[in-house]
């Protein structure tokens, strides 16, 4: 969301509807890429040397999903669109997503039959899922810009209470609860850390319950982003939702064990594409 313009002065009806162009040309678009993947996982054009595979369907979730980006904690990328919602959802819309007990925005990325065809490619079928509270309107996203500001506050005030408590730890990020709720300390550390001291003066700090989190590496990564040797955005930031074993011996079976020094990611592990090219 960090690429997104959140200057209040810009027309906020962008962010809650559509035009009837724009909408028809979408509507169109999507159905020729569906009708072209219905047609190449189904099979609907037959087979010349095989017949196992025909009328072969795998159950598809009916209910109404939508795929989304978010810089929160959301356990996953698809939020469930509640039985009789009103409003019309569309792929750049803001929407409010609420999981457990915690509220977060997220920015939607994909509706419809795509994202039926995708679940139903990755297996996904009947999980419970977070549920979508409504569209955001001006004044969530100026929450949000509050709460970025809020976050940026809260970097001098931990470096400089991890260097009162004399605490090995390195911040990566910090995220503010879009309900203000809850504010999280992502940290990297060699070993365990007693932050118990560090968490009640931030408490007393910032007057909200405060989360303490101690992430890997390759996590770091994910949450600070980049550029790969390949010219690409990071796997793990584009469509990696989780890690992999990565070891010698998938650099083995792929005879690159003599560019080793080459196969180190900027996190400082073995790069996730090796396993790409296993199965």
């Amino acid at each position: 969301m960090s690429n997104i313009n959140l200057d209040p002065q810009q027309d906020k009806s962008n962010f809650t509807s559509i035009s009837p162009a724009a909408e028809k040309n979408y509507g169109l678009f999507e159905s020729l890429i569906v009708e072209k993947l219905f047609t190449k996982y189904y099979n609907i054009n037959g087979c010349a040397t095989c017949s196992a595979c025909y009328d072969y369907k795998l159950q598809i979730d009916k209910r109404e999903i939508v795929e989304v980006s978010c810089s929160g904690l959301l356990y996953g990328c698809y939020v469930l669109v509640p039985e009789g919602f009103e409003e019309k959802i569309y792929p750049e819309d803001f929407i409010l997503v609420q999981q457990e007990e915690s509220v977060e925005i997220a920015q939607v990325k994909l509706i419809g039959d795509l994202v039926r065809l995708k679940r139903n490619y990755l297996g996904l079928n009947g999980e419970e899922l977070p549920k979508l509270v409504r569209k955001a309107n001006g004044d969530d996203l100026e929450r949000v810009r509050k709460n970025l500001v809020e976050e940026e506050r809260a970097k001098p005030i931990f470096l400089k209470a991890i260097e009162k408590f004399k605490l090995v730890m390195k911040l990566v990020s910090i995220h503010y609860q879009f309900d203000r709720k809850k504010l999280f300390f992502f940290y990297t550390a060699d070993g365990r850390v007693d932050f118990r001291e560090l968490a009640k003066e931030l408490a007393s700090e910032f007057k909200t319950r405060i989360e303490l989190r101690q992430i890997g590496v390759r996590d770091e990564s994910k949450k600070i982003g980049g550029i790969g040797t390949c010219g690409r955005e990071y796997c793990c930031i584009t469509f990696l939702s989780n890690f992999k074993k990565i070891t010698a011996q998938l650099a083995s079976d792929q005879n690159l064990l003599s560019s080793m020094g080459k196969l180190s990611g900027p996190c400082g592990k073995l790069k996730c594409c090796l396993s790409f090219e296993m199965d």
